[in-house]
């Protein structure tokens, strides 16, 4: 074995960048909380990119385009036809007055009363026939997008993730993904009934009086000027109520992660005081997001009755000149309710597609993030894992201009147990996760049988290993199912003699549902060391040819401990094993000894020698000695 050069840094992966994700409480819903000035930075590509998406739906949505114009046609028509219905109903109400002609044509009437209510049943059944094709449309798509971002997550390499937050992650497969269904769902829809309700709309207006079209269109200005100036002020209030949204859901979610370290340091104060400020400003700014958004609707509708008036009146004029009849007044104001609706809906939807593009760019950028380094073409695959692991003048930073390991050089045969030590920061983590491929060397290799371990496939090299990290991880199964996660086609005799070599079988059979009990998501129904020994059963049951362990005994009591070390040796006997450890105690009997320092080896050989050298080793090993005389 061999060691070169040395560096200065640590072993920990950097840092994870602010928590900007937006979780549960991170985006509101409704027209209003559309309006709140999230915009895409290249809307056009977004919009190419989320129309190229689309393309293998576009037939079924030309056929909901042509469901929702026909749905808006046929609705479009009923005013005009309910109001011939009301003028041959006054007329005849007239001569009856009059003492003339026949009176009320009430066939004429019915005819007209149920050709409307046809109309108005097509309209309604191709409005749900559309309605139906594209839920079907927007579900897929949601279910194709969550299932490209489940997948790409897993092609990502680990220093997205070292300086992406979870938060921000989720966000993407949650709340971008709902507002993009959200819009397909509702908006594209709305959006093709309201340019055809206000093209239609308008035609039949001016069919009937362009003077008084003249003066319903006057009032649209006006609305249009209204609607800028309160959506100019509420979008500031809405962008800001939007970022304590998400200062609040990352707050809590930090607190509740945290929370017996913040139990335990008495810090519950302080953050209930923190709480609070942010709660304070996010109810400010809701609040008035809320109430400048609420006043839109009473204001235009005020602009619309004063519209109204002025209809009202020249209508009669118009109709004591018989250039009109009351049937049409009638007619055309239906028509003026129609036409505004469509105008507010539009003015919206150019505020719901900016928030959709923010949403669908979010989306592409992280399906367009660089990922792993794609496999070999020719992987190497080994009829038999000898476990010869070679360090060739490996060099590693997670940052290129901030070099962790430097030049680092090991040769460990087959069966051997080495063991990985040094103060924090040196270096010791970090080995491993380029040898399981988590990163990739900057320089050198690192070869496993002679073939650099670039040559197999990921999956493949990660076989070969069996891992017990200082991080325990269950998920939420029984337990019989989180020791089977390291082989699923183990049967349950092995998971229980690999549980039995883990000491783990003692304490499962005392369960109330022994191997049964479904431990929870937070495993808060069993103790850590119980974990920790539920992770080593895991790595024994997979019956690897080389074994990582980092720190698997660190959270087990002193005998536990000593019946964990037993176990570990009776596993790694005649298999390659990695051991990190902070307490030396515990590598006496290793057959090479590593002491990495500022991530190079500074000193290796046997634990006795090591002693006689009476160096690093020696210091750190005598270190510990003393601090445990000192405590007690």
């Amino acid at each position: 074995m061999s060691a070169h050069g040395r560096s200065s840094s640590s072993d920990r992966k950097p840092a994870g960048g602010p928590m900007r994700g937006r979780g549960p409480m991170g985006r509101g819903h409704g027209p209003m909380a559309m309006m709140q000035g999230e915009k895409a930075s290249d809307f056009k590509r977004t919009m190419v990119n989320l129309i190229q998406y689309l393309g293998s739906y576009k037939i079924a949505i030309v056929i909901v385009m042509l469901f929702a114009v026909a749905s808006t046609i046929f609705t479009i028509a009923g005013p005009k036809l309910l109001g011939q219905a009301t003028t041959k109903l006054f007329e005849g109400v007239m001569e009856q007055i009059a003492g003339t002609g026949a009176g009320i044509d009430f066939d004429f009437i019915g005819r007209i009363i149920l050709i409307t209510l046809a109309l108005y049943l097509v309209s309604a059944l191709f409005s749900a026939i559309q309605g139906w094709i594209m839920s079907n449309i927007s579900m897929d798509i949601t279910y194709r997008f969550r299932k490209d971002i489940a997948e790409k997550i897993n092609r990502m390499p680990f220093k997205y993730f070292d300086s992406t937050s979870q938060g921000e992650v989720l966000s993407r497969i949650t709340n971008d993904v709902d507002t993009i269904s959200q819009t397909l769902n509702q908006s594209l829809s709305q959006i093709i009934t309201s340019v055809v309700s206000v093209i239609g709309v308008l035609v039949m207006m001016f069919s009937i009086s362009w003077q008084m079209t003249l003066i319903a269109l006057l009032t649209m200005p006006l609305s249009m000027v209204i609607i800028a100036l309160i959506v100019r002020q509420s979008q500031k209030y809405f962008k800001q109520q939007q970022d304590y949204l998400g200062h609040i859901n990352g707050h809590v979610e930090e607190m509740f992660g945290g929370h017996l370290v913040m139990k335990a340091f008495n810090g519950e104060a302080k953050s209930v005081e923190r709480f609070d400020g942010i709660n304070d400003t996010l109810y400010s700014s809701a609040w008035k997001s809320q109430f400048l958004s609420g006043l839109m609707f009473p204001i235009m509708n005020f602009v619309g009755n004063l519209a109204y008036v002025a209809i009202a009146i020249l209508g009669g004029y118009l109709a004591t000149q018989n250039a009109i009849t009351i049937g049409d007044i009638q007619a055309f104001i239906q028509y003026v309710r129609s036409f505004t609706r469509p105008l507010s809906q539009i003015a919206n939807i150019s505020n719901v597609l900016q928030q959709t593009a923010a949403a669908a760019e979010r989306v592409f950028e992280f399906l367009a993030e660089e990922e792993e380094i794609p496999e070999a073409d020719d992987p190497v695959q080994l009829e038999k894992v000898e476990g010869h692991v070679e360090f060739q003048d490996v060099q590693f930073g997670y940052n290129p201009d901030k070099i962790v390991i430097k030049k680092f050089s090991a040769d460990v045969l087959p069966g051997q147990k080495i063991a990985l030590v040094g103060p924090t920061g040196a270096g010791k983590t970090t080995m491993v996760k380029l040898l399981m491929r988590f990163y990739d060397v900057n320089n050198g290799a690192i070869l496993v049988d002679g073939h650099n371990v670039k040559d197999f496939r990921r999956e493949d090299l990660r076989c070969m290993f069996g891992m017990v990290l200082q991080d325990t991880w269950l998920y939420n199964d029984t337990i019989m199912e989180n020791i089977r996660y390291g082989r699923p086609d183990a049967s349950d005799d092995e998971v229980i003699a690999a549980a039995k070599a883990a000491h783990v079988d003692h304490f499962v059979r005392t369960l109330p549902e022994g191997y049964n009990l479904v431990v929870n998501e937070e495993a808060t129904n069993i103790s850590q060391g119980q974990k920790q020994l539920l992770t080593i059963a895991r790595a024994i049951v997979t019956d690897p040819r080389m074994l990582i362990l980092d720190e698997a005994t660190s959270s087990v009591d002193t005998r536990t401990e000593v019946l964990i070390q037993q176990a570990m040796d009776n596993l790694m006997k005649n298999r390659t094993s990695f051991i990190i450890a902070h307490r030396l105690s515990t590598i006496r009997n290793a057959d090479w000894i590593l002491v990495m320092d500022e991530g190079d080896v500074v000193e290796q050989g046997k634990h006795e020698e090591l002693l006689e050298q009476n160096g690093f080793y020696a210091e750190l090993y005598n270190s510990q000695f003393e601090y445990a005389e000192v405590t007690e």
